[in-house]
């Protein structure tokens, strides 16, 4: 850390930005492996935040790769600074007064609690999509566990390398037995019930 760099406090701030988008800012974490539905939920979940009126925007993990951690391969090191990254990005958007939506693996506690320590109290939300690996993976909807089970992409969360659960999240939602919009407008509504969102 730079002891020269100082942090320039602004005359409008998260609150006033907050205020004047009627809502408070958060992060809401989607973790899951993958297959697990996190990307399609988190698309469903913005439309509804944004038809009722709110402010958001959609961190998802394929779509940072192609510039912000564009350099960035999957072993555990790049995988901790791809969510190091992110992190930082989710609070300068809340900071902002942005409902902050995430779709990440994720796959180590200790990453995920790094947004939380970052963030003020009750600006983090772990939303844990539990859905089972062998659901996941007969779904497999780019064809990864596939090409992981054969050897062709090594360090393959729920199959090489480690996903660990959240132990306490906020809200776990399990996406198997039903379609997608039911279970985002479930979502929906666990948070609204929360008061979260």
């Amino acid at each position: 850390m730079n002891t020269d760099i100082v942090w320039h406090q602004h005359a409008t701030n998260k609150a006033s930005r907050g205020a004047q988008k009627n809502q408070t800012p958060r992060v809401l974490w989607l973790t899951g492996l993958s297959g697990s539905g996190k990307s399609t939920i988190a698309n469903l979940l913005e439309q509804k935040l944004v038809a009722q009126g709110k402010h958001t925007y959609l961190l998802d993990g394929d779509n940072v790769r192609h510039g912000l951690c564009g350099d960035l391969g999957f072993s555990d090191k790049d995988r901790v600074e791809n969510i190091r990254r992110i992190s930082e990005v989710a609070k300068l958007f809340v900071d902002s007064g942005m409902l902050v939506i995430t779709a990440f693996i994720s796959p180590f506690k200790a990453d995920r609690d790094y947004c939380r320590e970052i963030l003020d109290e009750s600006e983090f939300v772990e939303i844990f999509i539990d859905t089972p690996l062998e659901v996941c993976e007969a779904r497999d909807p780019k064809g990864l566990y596939k090409k992981a089970r054969s050897g062709d992409i090594p360090h393959f969360t729920g199959i090489d390398s480690e996903y660990q659960a959240p132990v306490n999240p906020e809200i776990t939602v399990n996406f198997q037995d039903e379609d997608a919009v039911a279970t985002a407008e479930r979502l929906y509504a666990l948070l609204v019930e929360k008061g979260l969102v």
